[in-house]
């Protein structure tokens, strides 16, 4: 009985994850019963929603009310914008899709945040308070109301359900007729709880096309869920547990280079990790016939921060761009939405210095900024697009972390995007190719990036400042040689890594074709491999994805 719950109950503390034997046990299952329905489309998509609910249920609990809510409340408000021929109902109708989407994620993801920031702001005594849990108690729960929990994968499916009314909205794709079918959408486990946000117009289409996989399409997916699985468990995995969380749990117990060695280990961590865990998504959507966008391409191989964003997370900076950055002006103009948002986090910026001459002086900038604006042309045009980027890159950090942190690394990554754009103005290097040149430009990029992480990666600001203060500051050079050997293995691990990484495209293009057209002997053997390799080095306790938390 005991074993038979452990199956089907959720439990907080194993959640399912794509590192789980429990997880290919239930791939494996669902397969099975998917090839005998994927002639009949409606009922496989049904199928596969109701799996995906099953899975989220496994992963997030009762949260997984919160994603029907969430699809349900879509599904209706895109098919009455889609059947009203008044525009500004239309737009009231959109209005209200994108608040309660935004509703719901503010407050499991942002009521500590908002809270903690209106308290130090007024010195009031705010406490959050959980109406979902008190809701549930009703039925007969008996859950925590002092304490809000995030929903995993919540900014995920968020996202992708605003995606949704706004193309329905833009008349890029008419609204599903079933329920079934969007919810599969919204649900889709492979990429539900960590990406990539999939847009409706790429995927609705997916949902009534005929299954059909080729042995190169079956070939590629098994590559793509291996390679995953060796960036997950084997590179970020191996140097998080025997390393870096240990270097950033106490960074003042460490010398500079080992904080400096721990920091571009983490770089590499997070995109084993992450682009790990969307490789694997990939491979398993892909043995099901459906396609999902590529979401990293090497990043660490940009030649400056405009660049590496065109790399990294890739359908969340191209999100951002089409449903943010656009619609708030983009290159073209400024709103007052993107004034007054930038003006409130600069001026709460400014009050946390807690000095009374840092207001005033705020106030007074900003006063001349508009004057400027208001009386050259062309210099607000320049102010407005820089603004449209700032507040873009400060709420893409927001979206990753309830924390002042992330505002900081979102604001870093601004301030580099508009540097660049200056400088690749008045660059003497912007159109060469020498080999010199362009290994420069990739390093100094890789160092900013790996820079902005630390207030990423740190679990409070002054964590943030130990871990800087070692780098700046402490520096043996005799005892280098002597740290080299004593982290040997790890050292190798990150160097295995990263040359992989900056191996040239065409090269890599040449094993996985290899991979894909050898024998199925062949790849049974590298699987079995792999799996060999993965079993040396996995840790105790299975490793969550780190964009779980967000």
């Amino acid at each position: 009985m005991e074993y038979l719950k452990s199956i089907f109950v959720f439990n907080e503390k194993a959640p399912i994850i794509f590192t789980q034997l429990y997880f290919w046990g239930f791939f494996a299952i669902v397969l099975a019963i998917f090839s005998l329905l994927y002639k009949r489309i409606t009922l496989r998509n049904a199928y596969l929603f109701f799996v995906s609910l099953f899975f989220y249920y496994k992963t997030s609990g009762i949260f997984v009310i919160i994603l029907l809510f969430s699809t349900l409340s879509d599904f209706y408000i895109a098919k009455f914008i889609y059947q009203t021929s008044s525009l500004s109902r239309k737009k009231w109708l959109l209005s209200l899709s994108v608040f309660i989407n935004l509703f719901v994620l503010f407050y499991f993801k942002y009521s500590y945040f908002v809270t903690d920031s209106i308290n130090s702001l007024l010195g009031t005594n705010i406490a959050p308070h959980n109406y979902f849990a008190e809701f549930a108690n009703f039925f007969g729960g008996n859950f925590n109301v002092d304490r809000i929990l995030l929903p995993v994968g919540i900014s995920f499916y968020t996202f992708q359900t605003i995606s949704y009314s706004v193309d329905v909205f833009r008349e890029k794709i008419k609204p599903v007729k079933s329920i079934l079918d969007f919810g599969f959408y919204v649900s889709f486990f492979p990429q539900l709880v960590a990406g990539p946000i999939v847009r409706a117009s790429e995927f609705i289409p997916q949902l009534y096309k005929d299954y059909k996989l080729s042995q190169y399409e079956f070939g590629l997916a098994i590559f793509w869920i291996l390679k995953g699985l060796l960036k997950k468990m084997f590179i970020s995995d191996y140097i998080a547990v025997n390393f870096i969380d240990r270097v950033f749990e106490n960074p003042m117990a460490y010398t500079g280079f080992e904080n400096l060695m721990a920091l571009y280990g983490y770089s590499l961590q997070v995109y084993a990790d992450f682009s790990g865990y969307t490789d694997i998504a990939i491979g398993v959507a892909l043995l099901m016939g459906f396609y999902l966008p590529t979401n990293f391409n090497s990043p660490y191989k940009a030649l400056d921060v405009s660049e590496f964003w065109k790399r990294w997370h890739i359908s969340l900076s191209t999100w951002l761009k089409d449903y943010l950055y656009i619609p708030i002006g983009g290159n073209r103009k400024g709103s007052i939405f993107s004034y007054v948002m930038f003006s409130l986090i600069m001026f709460y910026v400014a009050f946390l210095f807690n000095h009374w001459l840092v207001i005033p002086i705020f106030l007074i900038l900003l006063a001349f900024v508009i004057y400027i604006a208001k009386k050259f042309p062309r210099i607000r045009r320049a102010i407005d697009t820089n603004i449209n980027l700032m507040l873009t890159m400060l709420l893409g950090g927001l979206w990753h972390g309830a924390s002042w942190r992330f505002v900081i690394w979102g604001g870093l990554n601004g301030i580099g995007l508009v540097v660049y754009k200056y400088w690749k103005r008045i660059s003497p290097f912007k159109n060469t190719n020498n080999w010199f040149i362009r290994i420069y430009a990739i390093f100094l990029t890789f160092n900013f990036i790996s820079f902005t992480r630390i207030w990423f990666r740190a679990d409070s600001l002054e964590q943030a400042n130990n871990l800087m203060y070692k780098i700046g500051n402490d520096w043996t050079f005799s005892l280098i040689p002597a740290m080299l050997v004593a982290y040997k293995e790890i050292f190798s691990v990150i160097l295995f890594g990263m040359i992989i990484h900056w191996l040239s495209d065409s090269f890599k293009q040449k094993y996985q074709d290899w991979f894909i057209h050898s024998s199925i002997y062949v790849k049974g053997a590298i699987a079995i491999l792999v799996f060999f390799i993965i079993y040396q080095v996995r840790s105790a306790d299975l490793q969550p994805f780190i964009y779980f938390q967000f």
